[in-house]
């Protein structure tokens, strides 16, 4: 009979006499089986934007970000400068918003196990969209769109298929915002310009420049520890900034100025969404 024992430090395969019997310390050591069985849960890969873990057969649990309230998409315009009544000067960037912000599905958690509102946001040609993203769109009674964002909530009344979300009637001048989106993609990067490293010296003899250096030990533990900083992709990935205000909400021109600056270039996609603060307009746990 062999145990596979898996233990912080080593993994051996222990073969015990047929007459003895586990000493105490093997049997306080820490051990990980493989198991793999009908009757047990399976492990499947997470691939929806709402991951579904299983805790135990028969019970699953579903992991999502809960938001502080409904937000809306919008489109990056580009930044600017804003001059507050008291002549303050603010930098502060444009965000626009395209046909959309309709929504396309109420999830409830009697039929889908969670609350939800998905939105829907940039209207496209019927031809840009599959029939089934079609057929989705047309049972809300919704345009063709092209984005499709669900905002998980606590309480999911008043919203119903096919309501329009008015920007204005969400975001007021003063505001904190939560506003996520993919950075600009800076390509493969070395470990100055992407971990904020040290250069070494230039002069007096010196062979180390930019170069990365020493990345572990020899021998022990003769390998590389998993998520060292090392050169490799910058940016292109999706960011959040927290708690930014919103300065001016113009319903002439439909735009929405935040202070500060916001992940990606003009024309990225953003998600707005009221800012969380625990304990305010989250619960604690």
């Amino acid at each position: 009979m062999e145990v596979s024992l898996m233990s912080s430090a080593r993994c051996s395969t222990f073969s015990p006499a047929p007459t003895r019997r586990p000493t105490a310390s093997l049997l306080a050591r820490p051990t990980f089986l493989s198991l793999r069985s009908s009757s047990l849960c399976p492990l499947r890969p997470l691939t929806s934007s709402v991951d579904v873990l299983p805790q135990r057969c028969g019970r699953r649990v579903t992991v999502m970000s809960m938001e502080a309230g409904i937000g809306v998409m919008g489109t990056k315009l580009g930044m600017m400068t804003y001059f507050e009544p008291d002549g303050t000067v603010v930098p502060v960037t444009v965000v626009g918003f395209r046909e959309g912000n309709i929504v396309s599905q109420v999830k409830t958690a009697a039929t889908d196990g969670y609350d939800a509102v998905q939105v829907g946001y940039r209207r496209v040609r019927d031809r840009k969209l599959t029939k089934p993203e079609l057929g989705h769109l047309e049972k809300a009674g919704a345009i063709p769109m092209r984005h499709l964002q669900e905002f998980r909530l606590q309480s999911v009344d008043g919203f119903e298929p096919g309501q329009r979300l008015i920007v204005e009637d969400i975001f007021k001048e003063g505001d904190l915002v939560d506003v996520s989106g993919n950075s600009i993609g800076k390509g493969f990067q070395g470990g100055i310009k992407r971990h904020n490293f040290r250069r070494g010296l230039m002069t007096h003899g010196s062979k180390s420049h930019r170069a990365l250096g020493s990345i572990g030990a020899g021998t022990t533990p003769g390998r590389v520890y998993k998520g060292k900083k090392m050169p490799g992709r910058l940016g292109g990935t999706k960011t959040k900034i927290r708690k930014l205000r919103v300065v001016k909400v113009d319903s002439e021109l439909r735009v929405v100025m935040i202070k500060g600056a916001v992940p990606g270039k003009p024309g990225n996609l953003l998600r707005i969404t009221p800012a969380k603060i625990v304990g305010k307009n989250i619960p604690k746990n």
